[in-house]
């Protein structure tokens, strides 16, 4: 586990790097090919996962500063610890964080959104509430933090795109569109209510790391719950008329 712990950002990094190059040369990632690829969902969700994985690498390979790893320490240090030596906060959180939530929601809504698309739009949960985040926190330290530039450059534009997107072409309602940042909250809180409930003891590592990988679901999993088709009710059948009695004409010497 250390050694892919240290080593999944490179991972991202060159994943990052196919995925743009197949982004850009074909249209094998894109589900309807009678419209240009940047109105296309999967095409766009794909987009999206590549995008984050470059924000990973900024955060936890090398950040703008030629700092390694540079998330933890920032972490650690909003958390009160000293260093990220003396920090308790392990390194299997981090990974599972980003390996199992990120990836995961990632995998999830690529492989859904050909036949539902809003599930594409659910992945975009991460970065639209990760840029509020990375924004928020420069502007109250006054400096940069690792992932800051990728934030700006690429979630910010690219998820402004996907809403409007989403609510032109696909037909996205209210409830679609504010379920995206609703569930980015969600993720977060299950994220930093796990760590606050492992800081005091109340579970290991192992299950701290399970719970990020589950936490993978929630955005699919909340944007189900809000567009799942509803069934129709069929009207109820009209009885059948009650056949009529003819009467018989009487006949002679019937009284």
């Amino acid at each position: 586990m250390p050694l892919f712990a240290t080593t999944w950002p490179w991972i991202a990094l060159g994943a990052a790097g196919i995925l743009l190059i197949l982004l850009a040369v074909g249209d094998a990632l894109q589900t309807d090919r009678r419209v240009p690829r940047f109105q296309d969902m999967t095409w766009l969700t794909w987009l999206g996962v590549a995008a984050y994985l470059l924000h990973q690498f900024e955060e936890h390979g090398v950040d703008l500063l030629g700092h390694p790893y540079a998330f933890r320490g920032s972490m650690c240090a909003a958390l009160s610890f000293r260093d990220a030596v003396s920090c308790p906060v392990p390194l299997s959180f981090i990974t599972a964080m980003n390996v199992g939530s990120v990836w995961g929601a990632g995998l999830i809504s690529v492989l859904m959104a050909p036949r539902r698309p809003l599930i594409g739009l659910s992945f975009f949960a991460l970065p639209l509430v990760d840029l509020v985040a990375q924004v928020g926190g420069a502007i109250t330290d006054q400096r940069y933090a690792a992932g800051l530039l990728t934030a700006l450059l690429l979630f910010l534009p690219l998820c402004l795109w996907v809403l409007v997107v989403a609510v032109r072409r696909y037909g996205a309602g209210v409830r679609a569109v504010l379920i995206v940042p609703l569930a980015g909250i969600v993720v977060h809180a299950v994220l930093l209510g796990s760590l606050w409930a492992y800081l005091n003891f109340w579970f290991g590592d192992a299950v701290l790391a399970a719970i990020q990988v589950l936490n993978a679901l929630v955005p699919a999993g909340l944007m189900l719950l809000v567009t799942r088709p509803r069934a129709v009710a069929q009207p109820t059948p009209a009885p059948a008329p009650t056949p009529k009695r003819r009467r018989t004409p009487k006949t002679a010497g019937q009284t």
